[in-house]
């Protein structure tokens, strides 16, 4: 009988444990430097934008109890390793480099890439054809990755955000940037990016992986239910309806 007690309080005790460490909700982890209309503030503090609204959906359909945070892209992965958040939800591209280090949800979008720069200024797209010119980026990209193998040759400048590399451009200190469409186009269409356009859209097998859900290698289960409810998102319609609200163009990869 004392057996069957402690047996009896030692199952009690795990099931205990089990829970508390699902209590937790999962911590799906944005970037601390906006980049509307995938991320950014609202009014109150909280996060809105497309990324945002897409994680809700998905937790939901995956039966997850999810939280929005962020982190600064630069630490971002760090974070990931040392389990202060579960997810990087931020945009990052899958590649075979990062694929090295974290695993990925199946791809939950992609977006084409696009150089902006002066009205006035005209480029050559060639090998070796933006010499001595500066080309902003933000760091710890695949725009910057792009840029230091198709054009070594220009000055490569690297921004914390996308937004410094835009404002410098605006201000006539660098001659072009890299960055998605859907978030150099907002600028375009700005008052602020009154003095740009768009110059061409690079193609590259860098570009051609999707934008993941980064995770740790070893949270097999939680890929499984993540990948489960980007699929029954898209299914629905629901990624469409998201989608619709924030990107003039279709930005969706239909999931395999």
């Amino acid at each position: 009988m004392k057996n069957f007690h402690m047996s009896l309080l030692a199952g009690i005790a795990l099931l205990a444990g089990l829970a508390a460490a699902h209590a937790d909700p999962v911590k799906i982890s944005v970037s601390a430097e906006p980049i509307p209309p995938f991320f950014s503030l609202d009014g109150q503090g909280n996060w809105q934008g497309f990324l945002p609204d897409y994680a809700k959906a998905v937790c939901k359909e995956a039966k997850l109890d999810c939280v929005v945070v962020a982190t600064a892209w630069d630490g971002i992965m760090p974070a990931l390793l040392a389990k202060k958040i579960d997810v990087i939800w931020a945009g990052m591209s899958i590649t075979p480099e990062r694929q090295k280090q974290i695993a990925f949800t199946i791809p939950i979008y992609n977006t084409p890439v696009e150089f902006i720069g002066n009205k006035e200024d005209k480029f050559e797209f060639v090998p070796g054809g933006l010499k001595g010119k500066a080309v902003g980026v933000q760091t710890s990209t695949i725009h910057a990755q792009y840029v230091q193998k198709a054009y070594p040759e220009a000055e490569i400048r690297n921004y914390a955000t996308l937004d410094a590399a835009m404002a410098d451009l605006a201000a006539g200190r660098i001659d072009l940037v890299l960055g998605d469409a859907d978030s150099v186009d907002p600028f375009l269409e700005g008052k602020d990016g009154a003095c740009c356009d768009g110059k061409n859209f690079p193609k590259d097998p860098l570009f051609e992986g999707g934008i993941g859900g980064g995770l740790r290698k070893e949270d097999t289960e939680l890929k499984a239910k993540l990948d489960a409810g980007i699929k029954a998102v898209y299914a629905s319609g629901e990624f469409k309806q998201i989608a619709g609200k924030y990107f003039k163009y279709d930005i969706g990869m239909p999931p395999k």
